[in-house]
């Protein structure tokens, strides 16, 4: 079990950081198909949930798996991808772009400018960005964030894979009388 966990954990999160590296590297500050592209990557890579929970109950566990334990597999699958995912983030922010969030402030001010009804609701956003500008100078807020970033979507991928590939019995062991 622990093989298959590493594996498809190591390979999901390498799949992550190509993703998140070339998307940064290409994006010339288009966020929204950053973003897009992010979800993309993060469902490609999760998808070795599926095939390690798979691989798990059909090699290893003579087709038998429950909810439960598939569910764990994929946790530890998730749990080493987005630990990549934000190695990865952390090391391109502090070392590349450190100027991240100051880029991404005056994008998310042109979309007030274009998108708000009222000066309310404009300095309602505008607070909102400098909390989080001020919060990203906290190393441990930026974890905290990518984390919340990636691991749902590896969670609810769990949750679905382990619900798709439950089997507490053999179909074998199934005896019909009638």
């Amino acid at each position: 079990m622990k093989k298959i966990i590493i594996v498809c954990g190591l390979i999901g999160g390498i799949i992550l950081c190509i993703f998140m590296v070339a998307s940064l590297a290409i994006s010339d500050q288009n966020y929204e198909s950053g973003m897009i592209y992010g979800y993309a990557a993060m469902i490609l890579a999760f998808s070795l949930i599926y095939v390690g929970i798979r691989n798990f109950r059909d090699k290893s566990n003579e087709g038998l798996i429950t909810f439960g334990k598939a569910f764990k597999i994929g946790l530890y699958i998730t749990l080493i991808g987005s630990t990549m995912y934000v190695i990865t983030w952390l090391i391109e922010y502090y070392f590349f772009i450190p100027d991240y969030m100051d880029k991404y402030a005056v994008h998310m001010m042109k979309n007030i400018n274009l998108n708000a009804t009222s000066r309310l609701q404009i300095d309602d956003q505008l607070k909102s960005i400098t909390s989080m500008k001020e919060m990203y100078k906290n190393p441990l807020f930026v974890i905290l964030l990518t984390y919340a970033e990636v691991l749902p979507v590896g969670l609810a991928i769990s949750v679905i894979s382990a619900l798709m590939l439950k089997k507490n019995v053999r179909n074998k062991d199934l005896i019909v009388t009638t």
